[in-house]
């Protein structure tokens, strides 16, 4: 074995790092920008409708993108100064510092995401008709798996209710995690975001089953953004701290409309990239180099979350407008997770059409 390795595998190895170093690292593109190849404009355009379902254009997704980046950070700077920051650059500077916004073991980390979720728990009836049978909780991540995981993530459960929907959270280094993210991520990957979302489309018997199971991202990833707000809408996030984190978490997505067009439609560096991360967010330099590198490999993907939540709102507003004191939020999120996961386009025509049912079941 170990002469295979040394006279067959190892050369191999080095003959394709010589044919990258000498003959396909020189001859890429130096512009990191998909709209750089031929055709690049029209193909990224294509993906624009693939990923976010949307007829949006490049430059408008860009504009979007630079106008809620703009709105989180008004919020955010408000909510420093109501702190006592004069800016939110002292304040970021604070947050690493302040042994309160950091748990003390791995089991208060747990805690905390339990504890934000009783209130949304109790809450769900007055925002839900339909609420899923699949049983939720709140488990660490493995031990194998944490140093690589995500901060915290969901697993759909089953219908039945052998195994529940979980929530994962990860408590490797947990003393050096924010507590002021758990209140935003409680709502985005556990409930009323994934959860729901997930367990509800599973537990459906009138459409075909892989219907169940599909995914599109603007549709899945925009209802656990609109999750996150929908627990400022009904008036949690009491904690200044936790809404700053909302906004964080909001920020970083919109941040994402900016750096994903400005690469592959507007011809931006990645230091450009890099640059504009840093300069409206909070977010370590390690996700932030790790995440501009995953929107030059994979063009348009990140613009679904974002596009998402902002349809589901404006969803939710044409059709308060539309009814008026009629308006049943309970029955609207219904009509939002009652068919599994659409293309936002199909997501808008359901809207309409229930709308027009409601109009019409109450005429005066």
């Amino acid at each position: 074995m170990i002469g295979v390795i040394t006279k067959q595998d190892l050369p191999a190895y080095q003959r394709f790092a010589r044919f990258l170093e000498v003959s396909y690292i020189p001859a890429g593109r130096a512009d990191p920008g998909i709209s750089s190849l031929p055709d690049g404009a029209k193909y990224y355009q294509f993906l624009i409708r693939q990923t976010t379902t949307t007829d949006l254009t490049a430059n408008q997704i860009h504009q979007i993108g630079l106008d809620e980046v703009k709105k989180d950070e008004a919020e955010m700077l408000a909510i420093a100064q109501k702190l006592g920051f004069k800016d939110l650059a002292t304040f970021r500077a604070s947050l690493k510092t302040n042994p309160k916004l950091h748990p003390t073991s791995g089991e208060a980390l747990l805690d905390a995401f339990r504890d934000d979720l009783k209130p949304m728990q109790a809450k769900l009836p007055q925002l839900f008709g339909h609420l899923p049978k699949t049983p939720f909780e709140v488990v660490p991540v493995p031990d194998y798996l944490a140093q690589s995981a995500a901060p915290a993530y969901y697993q759909g459960g089953m219908p039945d209710g052998s195994r529940p929907g979980r929530l994962f959270v990860n408590t490797y280094n947990a003393t050096d995690r924010n507590l002021y993210i758990v209140e935003d991520m409680a709502y985005h990957e556990g409930i009323p975001g994934h959860h729901l979302q997930i367990s509800i489309a599973r537990e459906l018997t009138d459409i075909p089953d892989f219907r169940k199971y599909e995914r599109f991202t603007a549709y899945t990833e925009g209802w656990g953004l609109y999750a996150e707000r929908l627990g400022k809408d009904v008036g949690f996030y009491q904690d200044p701290y936790s809404d700053y984190g909302r906004l964080e978490g909001d920020i970083w997505r919109a941040i994402r409309l900016v750096v994903d067009t400005g690469v592959h439609s507007q011809h931006w560096t990645r230091q450009q990239m890099v640059d504009y991360f840093h300069g409206h967010s909070n977010v370590d330099d390690t996700s932030v180099q790790s995440e501009v590198d995953r929107y030059i490999a994979w063009p348009s993907q990140a613009l679904a979350y974002k596009v998402g939540q902002l349809e589901i709102l404006q969803l939710r507003d044409r059709a308060r407008k539309a009814l008026g004191d009629r308006f049943d939020i309970r029955a609207f999120h219904d009509e939002v997770l009652d068919s599994g996961a659409l293309p936002l386009d199909l997501l808008s025509d359901r809207i309409d059409a229930w709308i027009a049912s409601q109009k019409a079941e109450s005429p005066n």
